[in-house]
């Protein structure tokens, strides 16, 4: 048995689950905000696609993926972000969700050979990029991203002798779950670290379709590349999704875009890994990248949530609006969120995720402490009855130290 197994952590919901457990709410209808599964319906040419192409279900699907899949891919992130060219063939890889691809990608990169391998990450973070490290052979590093400095990714507070011990850097833009858009002058500092030190960079980028100002959206990786001439994307694997963008997290349908070497070298880890897309889903994905339109009716379902929640949480928690993706990340007043999350549970039948569940202790602090992670999937009316709970609890009920 891989000894490793044993370094794992159990999941945030795991543990969510154990700290309801027992409890008993009100006999008020359930809102679970917890978990980041979109609610907004499925779109129609989604379903339509894959019932008109479920005869596919009986062929074998390449790992390389269809080249109209691909050209698909490349053809909305060169309109998404200005891109001059890219190469469906050599730059772009379909993936079942970006899930596995984000954990496959550590088990390819790191050389626990090397020494001990490092494998950045932010703090708090998605638990697939730690599990990822550990299973690799390598040692997670996590940077602390906190209120004080606008939750940035401080390159600063690892040592030089530390980024050489670098193999991969994981970063999540927007963020998972503080809403942080990575800067260009964050990437500008990023892609120099790796080049004087030569380690991947994982560009989580899950969120990226989900903002609130239609003529700005979120800078990505592959912009920022782009603009610093790096248009090869060395040592850059962006990793996009049609979970949140287009409201199937059950499609399992993502793509890695970037460095073709590295791409070569994912494909063949790939071919014995057994997760090539199957062809229904291929055609499927096709529709949702091609159409814009039901993305942004979809952005404004999210900013109607967002509306219809922030104002009624003021003066009850400090929960502001994120730059981008569907999540507030509330400082609970008193400062223990466990035991606000299971009063809250008690109280109300609203459940959110205590922060200290998104983070792991580092240089002497978790930064998740003091904090819940609220999902605003769910449509408005729904997320602005669990703001007016939310808002009353902390205003009557909440008896912090």
């Amino acid at each position: 048995m891989n000894p490793r197994l044993d370094e794992l952590q159990p999941y945030p919901f795991e543990r969510l689950r154990q700290l309801l457990d027992g409890v008993r709410p009100p006999a008020l209808p359930p809102i679970r905000l917890s978990i980041g599964e979109p609610q907004h319906p499925v779109p129609a040419l989604i379903t339509e696609a894959l019932r008109a192409h479920a005869d596919r279900i009986g062929v074998y699907p390449t790992t390389i993926g269809m080249d109209a899949t691909r050209t698909a891919i490349a053809d909305w992130c060169v309109q998404r972000y200005g891109l001059t060219a890219l190469d469906p063939r050599t730059q772009v890889l379909p993936v079942t969700g970006t899930r596995e691809a984000l954990f496959a990608i550590a088990q390819l990169v790191v050389d626990p050979t090397r020494g001990e391998a490092l494998v950045v990450s932010p703090n708090p973070f998605y638990q697939i990029y730690e599990g990822a490290a550990l299973l690799a052979g390598a040692t997670p590093r996590f940077i602390n991203q906190v209120a004080a400095n606008r939750f940035d990714l401080d390159v600063e507070a690892l040592r030089a002798e530390e980024w050489a011990r670098v193999q991969l850097v994981y970063v999540c833009t927007p963020g998972n779950p503080t809403g942080r858009v990575m800067t260009f002058e964050d990437w500008t500092r990023l892609f120099a670290l790796s080049d004087r030190h030569g380690f991947v960079i994982a560009s989580d980028e899950c969120y990226s379709e989900i903002y609130g100002d239609e003529s700005a959206p979120p800078l990505g990786a592959l912009e920022a590349a782009s603009r610093l001439g790096r248009t090869d994307f060395r040592r850059l694997l962006v990793f996009s999704s049609l979970s949140k963008r287009s409201n199937a997290p059950g499609l399992r349908s993502g793509a890695v875009i970037g460095d073709a070497a590295l791409l070569t070298r994912f494909q063949l880890y790939r071919t014995y890994h057994g997760c090539a897309m199957s062809d229904a889903v291929q055609f499927a994905s096709i529709a949702a990248w091609r159409d814009e339109a039901h993305v942004r009716e979809n952005r404004q379902r999210y900013r109607a949530s967002f509306a219809a929640v922030v104002p009624q949480l003021e003066g009850a928690l400090d929960a502001p609006m994120p730059e981008a993706g569907f999540y507030l990340w509330a400082r609970v007043p008193g400062g223990d969120e466990e035991q606000f999350t299971r009063d809250l549970f008690a109280a109300t039948h609203v459940t959110v995720v205590p922060g200290r569940y998104l983070a792991r202790r580092a240089d002497g602090m978790n930064p998740g402490e003091g904090y819940v992670r609220i999902a605003l999937v769910a449509d408005a009316a729904i997320c602005a009855e669990a703001a007016a709970r939310i808002a009353a609890f902390c205003r009557h009920e909440w008896r912090h130290a």
